[in-house]
């Protein structure tokens, strides 16, 4: 509780010192037979109320002039968000059954919108690569289209191939005229370049231009790998065959554009990295406190008036003067 004016308060004191005086009797009339005021004296309880009520009047006048304000502490939180576009190789190498129980791309889904999930004021998009690269959700707050779009990835929509500088630039590209200071590209692949018309190193530098940040993940257990080589009456066929991920390339990317590169070779390496990403990539939060107050100022006016209203009603009922 506060008050604008304060200084308005220093009237009460002159209320206290005429409240003082009268009940000192100052002013009081002489009177030649004494039995009078001792009768007065004995009058009923509400003979004192007008001057009772006439103080509280005054009273209530006095603080509300005063700007009585009441309230409390309100905390406002500003979020500057960071805009994320996750780039998912879809080649048939994501196929692989070497995270298990599932192959790499449904567990690169699985974990995709879970980091999605833990995400609060962040504008997220999402970029499809394999031979070709193709925008599916621009940056946006709706997390909800970006969950689904995941979750509808699905080997074959595109070209074969692995185009790493054609999924990374289509990625820097979408963010590259987004407001948001912090701007995060996670791309996640499986292979070696060997499509698109993009060099990897040109997007990267791109990216570095822009002040995209690129974090890289190689999916793939070290060794060999069951990756499907062709389709039959049954489905995938399926060999054992060496994985071949430019680790060197992954690195160099996410150097220079002041990222990190990151090697997943099972599901649960994979779910690591992502909180890993998550952890690093956490959205600043900016706390301001600020005071709201209300000035009750229409309640005490009110309050006075009603007891100026009872006095004067008192005063011309019950408790009548004599002259």
């Amino acid at each position: 509780m506060t008050f604008a004016r304060p200084w308005l308060l220093l009237l009460l004191l002159g209320l206290a010192f005429w409240w003082w005086r009268r009940r000192r009797g100052g002013g009081a009339v002489p009177y030649s037979d004494v039995s009078i005021p001792a009768e007065a004296a004995r009058a009923a309880w509400w003979t004192r109320l007008p001057p009772v009520l006439r103080g509280l009047a005054i009273t209530a006048w006095i603080i509300g002039a005063a700007g009585l304000r009441l309230g409390g502490d309100t905390i406002e939180t500003k979020q500057d968000g960071i805009a994320i576009v996750i780039a998912i190789d879809i080649s048939s190498s994501m196929l692989a059954e070497d995270f298990a129980p599932s192959n790499r791309l449904e567990v690169a889904k699985r974990d995709a919108v879970g980091f999605i999930r833990g995400r609060e004021a962040d504008r997220i998009g999402l970029v499809a690569f394999a031979g070709e690269a193709l925008t599916q959700v621009p940056v946006t707050l709706d997390y909800a289209v970006v969950e689904q779009a995941v979750m509808d990835l699905k080997i074959g929509s595109l070209e074969d191939g692995t185009a790493i500088g054609s999924g990374l630039a289509v990625a820097v590209n979408r963010l590259r005229r987004t407001p948001n200071r912090s701007k995060v590209v996670l791309l996640l692949t499986d292979g070696e370049n060997n499509k698109g018309l993009i060099d990897p190193r040109t997007a990267a530098a791109t990216a570095a231009a822009y002040g995209v940040k690129v974090y890289t993940i190689g999916v793939g257990t070290i060794g060999e790998a069951p990756i499907p080589t062709g389709r039959g009456a049954g489905g995938f066929r399926y060999e054992m065959l060496p994985v071949r991920i430019d680790e060197p390339l992954l690195r160099q990317i996410a150097q220079e554009t002041g990222g990190r590169y990151f090697r997943a070779t099972d599901s649960e390496a994979l779910s690591r990295i992502f909180r890993q990403i998550d952890q690093l990539e956490k959205t600043p939060i900016q706390i301001t406190r600020y005071a709201r107050y209300d000035e009750e100022t229409r309640p005490l006016i009110v309050a006075g008036l009603a007891a100026l209203a009872l006095e004067l009603l008192l005063s011309a009922t019950l408790v009548v003067r004599v002259p």
